[in-house]
């Protein structure tokens, strides 16, 4: 397995730091959480058609640009870190990787074309009422209504649902688990925003009527379908986690360097010392972790189960410890609306719980490696 990085990646890197330092400072975060809304249409159009990193891992048959999830891992990265709140994960991820994964070439070929150049937004449609990622809790369901399918039923959390044009369902299809193709515009369709408790990232609850849907692939492919999915979809939380942290952590450093107390910098305490390089041991062994699990999915190794899910439990108590102990070093100003350190733990706080928490993973890999 090859590990490190390139000369290419490394410029990737830099390129998409300027762009979001540029065209998505966290200023402009606050700005869109005051007005209800986390997309910012003209940086999402620069990122899709310029940059091109919407469709940085769709295959270029697809309109893609053929690279692979390790590059998709690196701006994963940087929109943690930056505490992006565009529908990447969503439409990049979710959806696109649920598309690739299944058997249905007409619709990886009708549909993933727009999603990789960002004209179309997508999002997955998987978790109900109680917030479980398990298939086994899925009641939503689909009967044929002559040439095509009817869905009834609802789902709720749906990442970036109130701005997605197309979303994927999860239903059941003669007692089987399967996908279908919904349009934003469908009738029977209705969409009502969430509150939650990180402004920076949309979801939504999703109502579904005799809403007509396009079967992707065949009634009881999804199962398979989405066993991958969750398993790409974790790691790339987990790349988003890791940016978070490394921001996190570099501001509470940052801090520790000007703050004063006593005529010296609070940073020149041992106890400070000590937990910040418990919280950098933490961060670059998260860093080492999503580097292994990026190149895993890359190859296409076996493994990619087994990673995944101790990954994302790991990334999740990484990225809420730093971002806690962010607070804490900040001391009283850490607390207030006004600093941006409450804006990173609330996003460690429900990235931690989205795809599942630590605990729910943590019981997959003690499934999937049969403890």
């Amino acid at each position: 397995m090859k590990l490190g990085v390139s000369a290419e990646q490394a410029e990737l890197r830099d390129s998409v730091r300027r762009f979001l330092a540029e065209r998505a400072p966290l200023s402009r975060a606050r700005q869109l959480m005051e007005a209800g809304d986390g997309l910012d249409g003209a940086v999402w159009e620069q990122a899709g058609s310029q940059l091109g990193l919407l469709g940085l891992a769709i295959p270029e048959q697809y309109g893609g640009a053929g690279f692979t999830f390790a590059e998709q891992v690196i701006v994963l990265e940087e929109l943690g870190a930056a505490l992006y709140g565009g529908p990447y994960l969503a439409s990049a991820v979710l959806a696109a990787t649920a598309l690739l994964a299944s058997s249905d070439e007409g619709c990886r070929r009708d549909l993933l074309p727009a999603i990789a150049s960002g004209q179309t937004i997508a999002t997955l449609a998987f978790t109900e009422d109680d917030g479980s990622w398990d298939p086994a809790a899925i009641r939503l369901s689909a009967t044929r209504a002559g040439d095509g399918w009817r869905l009834d039923g609802h789902k709720s959390f749906v990442l970036d649902g109130g701005s997605a044009g197309l979303v994927l369902v999860l239903a059941l299809a003669d007692g089987a688990l399967s996908l279908f193709a919904v349009e934003a515009g469908a009738p029977g369709l209705s969409t009502t925003v969430l509150p939650t408790l990180d402004q920076t990232r949309q979801l939504a609850r999703l109502e579904l009527q005799a809403v007509p849907g396009r079967l992707i692939g065949s009634p009881g492919e999804a199962a398979a379908v989405m066993d991958r999915v969750l398993d790409v979809a974790a790691i790339a939380l987990a790349a988003e986690q890791l940016g978070g942290a490394q921001r996190a952590l570099d501001m509470a450093v940052e801090y520790a360097k000007v703050r004063h107390q006593f005529g010296r910098p609070i940073g020149s305490f041992q106890a400070l010392k000590h937990r910040m390089a418990d919280l950098l041991l933490e961060v670059e062994s998260l860093r080492a972790a999503v580097s292994y699990a990026a190149e895993a999915v890359a190859e296409g190794s076996q493994e990619v189960p087994v990673v995944a899910a101790l990954l994302k439990a790991y990334a999740s108590d990484t990225y809420f410890h730093v971002a806690a102990e962010n607070i804490q070093i900040h001391g009283g100003i850490g607390f207030t609306w006004e600093h941006d350190a409450h804006l990173y733990f609330k996003r460690a706080t429900s990235s931690g719980l989205l795809l599942g928490d630590a605990s729910y993973h943590r019981e997959r890999l003690a499934t999937r490696i049969s403890l």
